[in-house]
């Protein structure tokens, strides 16, 4: 714990009780009548400034009680935090919310509240998020019965709410039900999904237009919610590795390789060498293919047909490279617990060299084609800014949080793999508009072909798997570990009792924060630009309701 933070923590706040475990995240534990206080201290000392809420992680404790994980993180100064607090009230669970500091927290009280049902206090916008608003009970709590929600209801059309219940508190300090409406009878409410084809998925947005105008935005999330973190609590943590990569089915690779740092993390187990050196190649072969995915259909969206053929067939030779060592083309089951599956292909080594010399001028030809067409230009210069201080807030890691001018990279903030050995530029811009997260991710094709030169002709000896007994369980404790994905931070939560199966599992979706600045980005533009602006965050729908 830095002696900072724990100073000014327990001067202000006697009553908090901090971990005595040395760990990356040191925890400090409040009661709820703190949190509100405590938050505010954490991002507003100017000596703190906790101003990125990482992660969200609603939990059930059994008979300690319902709560929350706070992981927080300066962007001033590198320090890391988790808050820990909870109420022993299983009835009616309340605690404070956080969504007026860090504006990330809306969706993620939301979840937490769909999930375990603790409501928080003072939230604009106090209903589920994923599940349907009937449905009986809240699924990740430990005494959750399904079997009672097998009822007429999964049958019935969907039910559309337009009020909104949140919970304020009188003069006396005792909470009231307060009700107020998101779209009013004489707004103009239009719905884009779930089957639009330009929102990359099942998701819905329903639009309040005047003209052509947007109004306001409010994003419908559930449609492909598959219950990942549920089955996390009956599967064994090598089982675990093969939902990873259906989360966002784009990082793949990162994703399963966040999951394995988390593990090994409480094992204490180190990967040889070439595992860490072979992890690295094939997580920037994998943005790559990644941001040949965005191009390509950010160019359809915009209506640039040829375009879109170009990244297409660019991204299947890559495609083919990673088929010939792993076996899949978009899943690909690769890295295990202590290691990679396989080794690489005797082919890879050459196979990647000949598609970087390849891709260089295929590049400069994107940008002739489609980057300095006035059409496109015109499309994404100045439309849908966000401002440095709203990415932050907001928790947009990665390409979006970059074009804003967030140093908000991973792999410089907190290196795995071999990322500290290698010398690349991270692409910041700062106008925040639709072209400068295009821009971000086509400097980043360049920067990750330079990381994978750097790398390709030193893959040294080695072990591609620790010879470790099968992983059966991982020590008590708490663990995080985040990765660079595709789309930003993509983190992972582990809470082990020592057991066979984990406590509780927590994946820290990229695009949940991508969505839920949707409303912000698009008040004010034209319900054309909501095309624009949704492509260039380049969320993917699975990730979000995982």
């Amino acid at each position: 714990m830095n002696s900072l933070i724990e100073n000014i923590v327990r001067n202000r706040f006697p009553d908090a009780s901090f971990s005595g475990e040395p760990t990356e995240w040191p925890t400090v534990t409040v009661a709820p009548s703190s949190l509100h206080a405590l938050a505010e201290t954490l991002k507003g000392d100017d000596a703190l400034q906790f101003d990125f809420l990482c992660s969200l992680t609603g939990m059930d404790w059994g008979e300690e009680g319902l709560g929350v994980i706070y992981h927080l993180e300066s962007t001033v100064y590198g320090f890391l935090l988790a808050i820990r607090t909870m109420t022993v009230d299983r009835e009616h669970p309340e605690l404070p919310t956080v969504s007026d500091i860090w504006k990330t927290a809306e969706l993620n009280e939301r979840e937490v509240y769909d999930y375990f049902g603790i409501r928080f206090t003072h939230h604009p916008d106090m209903r589920r998020l994923f599940l349907r608003d009937d449905w009986v009970g809240h699924p990740l709590r430990k005494d959750y019965n399904d079997s009672r929600d097998i009822n007429p209801v999964r049958m019935t059309n969907e039910i559309v709410i337009d009020t909104v219940s949140t919970f304020e508190t009188d003069e006396y300090g005792h909470p009231f039900k307060q009700t107020h409406v998101l779209f009013d009878d004489e707004e103009y409410v239009i719905n884009i999904g779930p089957q639009h084809p330009a929102t990359h998925g099942v998701l819905r947005f329903r639009v309040s237009l005047e003209g052509e105008y947007i109004r306001k935005l409010n994003v419908h999330c559930g449609y492909i919610h598959r219950g990942i973190e549920k089955m996390c609590e009956s599967l064994a943590y090598p089982q675990i590795l093969a939902l990873t990569d259906r989360l966002d089915y784009l990082s793949a690779m990162q994703n399963r390789h966040a999951f394995c740092l988390c593990v090994e993390k409480g094992l204490g187990v180190e990967v040889s060498e070439r595992v860490k050196y072979i992890r690295t190649i094939m997580d920037e072969l994998q943005r790559i293919n990644s941001h040949l995915l965005f191009f390509s259909t950010l160019c359809m969206d915009l209506g640039a047909l040829t375009a879109f053929f170009y990244g297409f067939r660019d991204r299947e030779k890559i495609l083919d490279i990673l088929e010939e060592t792993t076996g899949g083309r978009l899943i690909f089951h690769y890295n295990t617990i202590g290691g990679v599956q396989a080794d690489i292909h005797p082919n890879f080594v050459k196979r990647v060299k000949d598609f970087i010399a390849y891709l260089r001028p295929q590049l400069r030809e994107y940008h002739r084609i489609f980057t300095g067409n006035v059409i496109a230009r015109q499309r994404m210069k100045g439309v849908g800014r966000l401002s440095r201080e709203d990415a932050i807030s907001y928790g947009t890691t990665g390409g979006t949080g970059r074009a804003s001018g967030w140093a908000c990279d991973v792999r410089k903030r907190r290196p795995y793999g071999v990322y500290d050995r290698v010398d690349f530029r991270e692409v910041l811009y700062r106008e925040g508009d639709c072209y400068a997260r295009y821009m971000v991710r086509m400097d980043e094709i360049v920067e990750s072909m330079c990381i994978i030169e750097q790398l390709i002709d030193h893959i040294p000896e080695g072990e591609c798997q620790v010879k470790m007994k099968p992983v059966l369980r991982i020590p008590e404790g708490r663990y995080y570990s985040a990765v660079e994905s595709s789309r930003g931070e993509f983190g992972v939560y582990i809470e082990s009792r020592g057991e066979k199966y984990p406590y509780r599992v927590k994946f820290r979706s990229t695009g949940l924060p991508l969505v839920s600045c949707m409303d912000t980005l698009t008040r004010g533009t034209k319900i054309a630009d909501l095309i624009a602006i949704g492509g260039t965050l380049d969320y993917i729908v699975p990730d979000i309701d995982r």
